[in-house]
């Protein structure tokens, strides 16, 4: 079952690297009518109530729902994807011990 919350893990950094590129994520999150914001929160939630069953660290998909809300603010939401990106891999690669 711990594979689960490492794949989601990874699934979500992805993502958030994909949106951290600096013109292609935000234009990519402007023509989607910003729900690719919401999809986001909803995988962040996913991948935070897996790490829970599997008693995972559980702040990098906390920093990323929380990345889901503020990143409507352009800089601010760069800089935001960019670091969850970072710490999803951290920990998607930490839980492997």
């Amino acid at each position: 079952m711990k594979n689960y919350s490492i794949g989601m893990k990874w699934i979500t950094a992805i993502a958030e690297g994909f949106l951290a590129i600096p013109i292609i994520g935000g234009v990519f999150v402007i023509s989607s009518g910003y729900s690719a914001l919401g999809v986001m929160f909803v995988l962040h939630a996913i991948t935070l109530l897996l790490s829970i069953r599997d008693r995972q660290g559980k702040a990098a998909s906390i920093l990323g729902l929380v990345t889901s809300v503020v990143s409507a603010i352009p800089f601010i939401g760069w800089f935001m994807h960019l670091l969850t990106a970072g710490a999803l891999v951290l920990s998607a690669i930490t839980s492997r011990r």
